[in-house]
């Protein structure tokens, strides 16, 4: 992967079930394209997890390790989900 801008991603806020949105276009990013920013998918950044966003014209990468800090048990539910 190149260099690329990357963004934030944002918890949802009021939402039932711990969900993150993409920080540019607050699309909600899919649980299956969260993963940790190491071994092959090392991108050079500081963030511990990344994820891509899905939406057809966005594509970006965010780091989730601000949203994934504001929930309960974070690192169980993203174990689960990868």
């Amino acid at each position: 992967m190149t260099q690329n801008n990357h963004y934030t991603a944002i918890l949802a806020e009021r939402s039932a079930v711990p969900t993150m949105l993409c920080g540019h276009c607050h699309s909600i990013l899919s649980r299956a394209r969260v993963f940790r920013n190491q071994g092959d998918n090392e991108q050079n950044i500081e963030c511990g997890v990344l994820a891509l966003c899905s939406a057809d014209d966005c594509g970006a990468l965010n780091c989730c390790d601000d949203a994934l800090a504001r929930i309960d048990n974070a690192e169980r539910l993203f174990d689960i989900a990868c």
